[in-house]
């Protein structure tokens, strides 16, 4: 594709608008939309080429230094592009009060169906941070609410994780080669196979379990609040002590949180 050419295919240029902005920020914005919407073989380098009107290896510098930036995620196995974390870091700090009064109703339902507490998380610096909670009037053995929280020892975390791709899953826990996960209680889980076997199985049945992994008293569910790429922009959990929240109600209340999830992402 000749440069003629590319000139062409970007949107509406005047000589004012040339003065007053920058052309690869302009490109880079133009190649962050298309990814938002691009399945498939539109998602690669030459697609996404095609689609905003650039040439091949200027498409490719500027995705690749998205990527680095963790804007973007490439999946090195078909060439395809995807939103990173990055952007879902940002919204939730920039979203914090909108996201937790949006979602304020569903978490007093959900905690006065249950009598535990409900309560949101979202990215923030690559930490998963509370921003909302409800209770239902119960003693409370802990409370998160405004503390990031460990990514493979808490429900919330590996709810987040299991959404992720692996690549991803590196990247939020700092993993070293050979490196094992940091040990907070008895029952936290060290071993990266045992902790990918876990996230599995929570992509399976759509939400995680917690069993005082990373504090002995709160044990609880979550599920991620997925957007329409399936990706995870928050997760809503259910939280309470090991006297209440037992083994035989995790099931009841992983299906209440997963519907709970989608009418979040839904809004």
């Amino acid at each position: 594709m000749s440069s003629r050419n590319t000139q062409h295919a970007l949107p509406g240029a005047t000589s004012v608008r040339e003065a007053s902005s920058v052309q690869s920020v302009e490109r880079a914005a133009a190649l962050l939309r298309a990814v938002a919407t691009a399945r498939g073989p539109a998602a690669t380098a030459s697609g996404l080429a095609e689609s905003v009107g650039l040439n091949r290896t200027t498409t490719w510098r500027i995705l690749n230094t998205l990527a680095r930036e963790r804007f973007l995620w490439l999946d090195r196995s078909t060439g395809q592009y995807s939103l990173g974390f990055a952007l879902i870091d940002l919204v939730g700090q920039a979203g914090d009060g909108s996201i937790a009064q949006g979602a304020m109703p569903v978490l007093e339902r959900i905690a006065g169906q249950t009598g535990e507490t409900a309560a949101l998380a979202v990215l923030r610096n690559r930490e998963l941070t509370y921003v909302a909670e409800a209770l239902a009037g119960a003693i409370v053995a802990v409370t998160w609410q405004g503390r990031p929280v460990a990514l493979h020892a808490t429900s919330t975390g590996k709810a987040l994780l299991a959404f992720c791709e692996p690549d991803e899953v590196r990247d939020l826990l700092r993993l070293r080669s050979g490196g094992r996960l940091q040990r907070f209680t008895a029952a936290t889980i060290t071993s990266r196979a045992a902790l990918a076997d876990e996230l599995s199985v929570t992509r399976e049945r759509g939400w995680s379990e917690c069993r005082g992994e990373f504090d002995e008293s709160a044990w609880g569910v979550s599920a991620p609040v997925l957007d329409a790429a399936r990706r995870p922009v928050a997760v809503l959990s259910i939280w309470g002590p090991p006297e209440r929240i037992t083994v035989e109600r995790f099931a009841g209340l992983g299906r209440l949180v997963a519907e709970g999830a989608e009418e979040l992402a839904g809004r």
